[in-house]
C-alpha cells in the first residue's frame, strides 16, 4: 500500500500516536507523518505509506497555514494553555491599530528561537528532555519566513489570527513573541494547521472515518498518489 493519507488530527494526540493508529488500522508498518503538530493542535496531517515515504526530503520543507487563537496578558513555559504562567497577568491590552503593527513586523524573513519544551534537538537530545533534566543549553535562532500573519477578529484578550509559514517554523513563539513585543505577554491558546503545501484540511478524514474506509474496504479510494507530492517536478516516462 503506497500514497498518501490526509488525517483531521484531534487535540490531544501526539503526530507520532497517530502513526500508530494509522499502522494499526491498516496493517501497515511503513507509516511516517511529514511536519509535526502538537498535542495541543488540531488539523490537517500528512501521513505518508509505503513508497511514499521516499519523498520525506522533497515536501518537508513545504509551506504550512494555521489559524487559532492567541491569549493576551500573561506567557506560559511551554508558551501554549498547558504550560504553566510566568508572569503576571497584565490586563493593559493593546488597540487593534498597534497590534495590526506589531503583527505585521513579524511578515518576511525572521530570525526565531523554538520553545524551550520542543521537540528541537540540542546537541542530539530534545530540548524538552534537557528543560525537564534542569539542564542548561543555549540556542541559536532559525530562519524561517512569514508569508503572512492576519488578524482575523480582535476581542480582548483573545486574538483570532491566520498564518502561512515556512516549515520549521513555531506557531508558539510566534505568539509568545508578538506578547514580548506588545508589553502585555501573550501564549497560544489554540492551533488548527489547515493547508500543508497544495493539501487542504477540507479533503482530510477523521481517524474514525479513515477505520470506516479501511473496514469497508474502500481505503483505496481514499489513498492520494505519491506523485502527487512532486506537482512541479519534470516528469520522464522510459518506454521499453
Amino acid at each position: 500500500m503506497d500514497g498518501l493519507i490526509l488525517v483531521d488530527k484531534p487535540q490531544n494526540f501526539t503526530s507520532h500516536d497517530i502513526v500508530l493508529k494509522i499502522r494499526n488500522i491498516l496493517n501497515i508498518k511503513k507509516v511516517g507523518h511529514y511536519g509535526t503538530l502538537d498535542p495541543l493542535a488540531t488539523g490537517l496531517l500528512l501521513l505518508a505509506l509505503g513508497k511514499a515515504t521516499r519523498f520525506f526530503p522533497f515536501y518537508s520543507t513545504t509551506d504550512k497555514v494555521y489559524e487559532g487563537l492567541i491569549r493576551l496578558g500573561f506567557s506560559t513555559d511551554t508558551y501554549d494553555s498547558a504550560g504553566k504562567p510566568t508572569s503576571s497577568e497584565e490586563k493593559n491590552y493593546p488597540q487593534k491599530d498597534n497590534l495590526l503593527k506589531s503583527m505585521k513586523k513579524f511578515e518576511g524573513e525572521i530570525l526565531q528561537l523554538p520553545p524551550p519544551y520542543s521537540a528541537k534537538k540540542y546537541k542530539g537530545k530534545p530540548l524538552y528532555a534537557l528543560v525537564r533534566e534542569k539542564k542548561e543549553f543555549e540556542l541559536r535562532p532559525s530562519k524561517v519566513f512569514i508569508h503572512f500573519f492576519q488578524l482575523i477578529k480582535y476581542n480582548p484578550p483573545l486574538l483570532e489570527f491566520k498564518a502561512k509559514c515556512s516549515s520549521g517554523t513555531y506557531i508558539r513563539s510566534l505568539a509568545h513573541d508578538l506578547g514580548e513585543g506588545l508589553g502585555c505577554r501573550a501564549h497560544l491558546s489554540e492551533l488548527t494547521r489547515t493547508d500543508v503545501g497544495n493539501f487542504n484540511i477540507k479533503e482530510s478524514r477523521s481517524i474514525g472515518e479513515i477505520k470506516g474506509l479501511a473496514d469497508a474496504g474502500k481505503i483505496d479510494k481514499f489513498l492520494i498518489p505519491f506523485e502527487s507530492l512532486l506537482p512541479e517536478f519534470p516528469k520522464i516516462i522510459l518506454k521499453e
